[in-house]
């Protein structure tokens, strides 16, 4: 086998990608990623060291996040920048290495000569070493089953806290508990653990998730206002464009700020269609709204848009030739000869000078539709509709909240969303909140009392909105469990993110989760029996089985019980 992969929902058969991901990711990469992670296991394990002599190195905390970050599903497919990376970490863990051990000689008065990781003791600049070492590292490793799911549920979920940390940290937001949490997390899974050990971690990984998504959340809101309901133009202008997508803000506000006056529209895909609904980024004219769909319709809408197009982050797939000449890469994501930004201003933003060249080279985006969409509902706006909403939920009005945020994706599979968003009934709301959202926020839902039913809080970054909706209401309904409220959660998921949110959610408590299309392939079926022992996690049935049990009521027999739902 010359590689293996299944951190993703789409990995091959449900088991695994082992001669190529189904993402595009090639076997070098694969292996090259995995390299990158064992090292920083290493580092992980000096960094776990130094803090018992009070030693906290911040910086190698951040390298830890921000190659955690690279090897997410679609985020880099450049074997080059891997390769940086992998030298990169070699440094950090040596120069750790030394800090722990003198200050172990300083304190102990000799040296320190315990084997902590054999890679600590390999050091080498040979790019075909890495491929030899890569090939002795992987997942498979770990040969029980059980074992390995649970590490590698763990190491999943620190690759989408990481994400939220790296988002943060680029909006000066930085927390070392949460960097020494990812090492020591990290380092676990290196260790014999007992099951329940390592049960443990996986929910403290959920309970340091929701730390994580709280310190962006405060990146973001204080850095851009909080999020205002929004109405979103679908459509195109006549000017030349530029098309961002991806996660990052920061990208947003630099790229904003830079085309003002410069006779260039700037649009959203994808996950930044959010960016509309922050206040800072309304005052400029030339942000025209959000221009396609989900993540993985890209090849096509980025060759009708016409225009250069900046990816901030994942996810982006295999790039066709038509577009090939005009995207561009910045942050952790990368993709072979494909330009990507690093230089500064002397402000310190990024130079995004050759793109607005080009765009203004290049025609207006071909409009592929019309409109406009609603959003804007992260928990400060839905908070201030509280009153209007327990109202709606005490009149029976609203019956049910169903949470059918994380992610899209290619499978057909997926249009159960698309039909069960159809099939609820008119006294529902949907709240939503990562791409998952394309598969019905451009339905005719209507609303209920003036309140829309498809509630969008913003990016899959932006899930602890929900979390924090679902609790405030839990308050305001003065319940003790937050499974006694109106809420059923249905989600999709797709890569590391939407494991950092699940696993969140588990740690807040939240039972009876719906999961789809399919259940990771990392689960293996003992680790699985936990989980629907201990949380009553099950897999999506079918739209029809779905209603009734998330209703409490057959739908077909009796479509407007004159109760609300509780």
């Amino acid at each position: 086998m010359s590689m293996f992969c299944y951190q993703c929902q789409e990995t091959s058969k449900n088991r695994g990608c082992n001669k190529r991901g189904v993402c595009g990711k090639t076997e070098s990469t694969s292996n090259l990623q995995d390299l990158l992670i064992y090292i920083v296991k290493g580092i992980s394990i000096y960094g776990t060291k130094a803090k018992e002599l009070d030693i906290i190195d911040s910086e190698a905390g951040r390298f830890v996040t921000e190659a955690l970050f690279a090897t997410i599903t679609n985020a880099n497919f450049d074997d080059d920048r891997f390769v940086a990376l992998i030298k990169e970490s070699l440094t950090v863990r040596e120069n750790l290495k030394n800090k722990f051990e003198e200050a172990y000689r300083n304190k102990s008065g000799k040296d320190f000569d315990e084997k902590l990781h054999d890679s600590a003791v390999w050091f080498s600049d040979k790019v075909e070493e890495f491929h030899d070492k890569a090939a002795k590292v992987g997942i498979l490793e770990t040969k029980d089953e059980d074992v390995r799911s649970l590490r590698e549920l763990t190491t999943y979920g620190l690759k989408g806290l990481a994400a939220y940390v790296e988002h943060a940290a680029v909006l000066k937001h930085t927390n070392n508990d949460l960097y020494m949490f990812i090492m020591e997390a990290l380092a676990s899974t290196t260790r014999d653990l007992t099951v329940d050990e390592m049960l443990a971690m996986v929910l403290k990984t959920g309970e340091m998730g929701v730390t994580g998504m709280a310190l962006l959340d405060q990146a973001n809101t204080e850095t851009y206002g909080n999020p205002e309901i929004t109405k979103v133009n679908i459509g195109v202008r006549n000017n030349p464009g530029i098309l961002i997508s991806g996660h990052d803000l920061k990208d947003m506000e630099d790229l904003l700020k830079q085309t003002e006056n410069a006779g260039v529209d700037v649009y959203t895909h994808s996950e930044m269609l959010p960016a509309n609904y922050y206040p800072a980024f309304k005052k400029y004219d030339h942000f025209v709204g959000n221009y396609g769909n989900a993540w993985w319709k890209q090849d096509k809408e980025f060759a009708s848009f016409n225009g250069p197009i900046l990816m901030t982050t994942n996810c982006i797939v295999p790039v066709k030739e038509s577009y090939k000449d005009r995207i561009f890469t910045t942050g952790m994501v990368g993709y072979p000869e494909v330009k990507h930004i690093t230089k500064l201003n002397a402000d310190g933003s990024k130079d995004f000078s050759e793109i607005i060249k080009l765009a203004r080279n290049c025609s207006a985006p071909k409009e592929i539709e019309t409109g406009s969409i609603v959003g804007g509902f992260a928990h400060n706006q839905v908070m201030a509709l509280a009153d209007k909403i327990v109202d709606a939920v005490k009149s029976g009005a609203v019956k049910r909240f169903i949470v059918m945020a994380g992610c899209d994706g290619r499978q057909k599979t997926r249009g159960y969303f698309t039909e069960m968003a159809e099939a609820l009934p008119d006294n529902t709301i949907i709240l939503t909140a990562g791409c998952a959202k394309y598969r019905y926020n451009k339905l005719e839902l209507g609303d209920i009392g003036g309140i829309p039913r498809v509630l969008d809080a913003g990016q899959c970054n932006d899930s602890y909105s929900l979390a924090v909706i679902a609790l405030k209401l839990k308050e305001v309904f003065k319940l003790d469990d937050i499974n006694d409220l109106p809420i059923s959660f249905d989600l999709g998921w797709y890569e590391q993110k939407a494991v950092i949110v699940l696993l969140a959610l588990l740690h807040l408590g939240v039972k009876s989760i719906r999961l789809g299309p399919s259940l990771p392939a990392f689960l293996s079926p003992n680790v699985v029996k936990v989980l629907v022992e201990k949380f009553d996690i099950k897999p999506i049935a079918t739209v029809q089985e779905d209603l009734n049990d998330m209703l409490g009521y057959n739908l077909e027999a009796d479509p407007a019980p004159k109760q609300p739902v509780a």
